[in-house]
């Protein structure tokens, strides 16, 4: 009996112990997470902005080109329709650099989610298994007091 005693008190402290360390472990990954979706709505905005910009710019890079068509030996339309092409291809890079920060960023995010719900899971057991635990623990009984016998006694 107090070897079991002993054994459930150890399995508990180390329960005990692994709980809190998971529990920490959660809520920095929380934090983690928070701050993760809170860029997000900015990379959001970048990568639209970006490909707006970058189609705008091919816009601008076609107009060139068509007008260099109409005048192919102009030199001025020349070098405007090589400045459009070198800023649609400029854009175009950046645009897509902002797409794969996006993509990355939602992959980190459900990455951590996957880690905060496997530490859950895994806290849910110990929490679980420490209520089978306590449940086989014996109870001490409540002490019993003794009927007093020193109390006056009015006839």
């Amino acid at each position: 009996m107090g070897m079991t005693l002993l054994c459930t008190s150890a399995f508990a402290q180390k329960v005990n112990t692994d709980s809190l360390t998971l529990v920490s472990k959660i809520s920095d990954d929380q934090l983690k997470l928070g701050k993760l979706l809170n860029e997000m709505g900015d990379k959001t905005r970048a990568m639209q902005d970006d490909s707006a910009k970058a189609q705008q710019s091919a816009d601008n890079n076609r107009t060139a080109a068509n007008r260099l068509g109409d005048d192919a030996q102009d030199k001025k339309l020349a070098r405007q329709a090589d400045n459009r092409a070198s800023d649609a291809r400029s854009d175009s890079r950046k645009a897509r650099n902002s797409r794969d920060k996006l993509s990355q960023l939602k992959q980190q995010i459900q990455h951590l989610q996957g880690k905060i719900d496997d530490n859950q899971r895994r806290l849910d057991q110990i929490v679980n298994a420490g209520k089978k635990i306590s449940a086989l623990e014996p109870t001490s009984p409540a002490p019993v007091l003794p009927a007093s016998t020193d109390t006056p006694q009015h006839s």
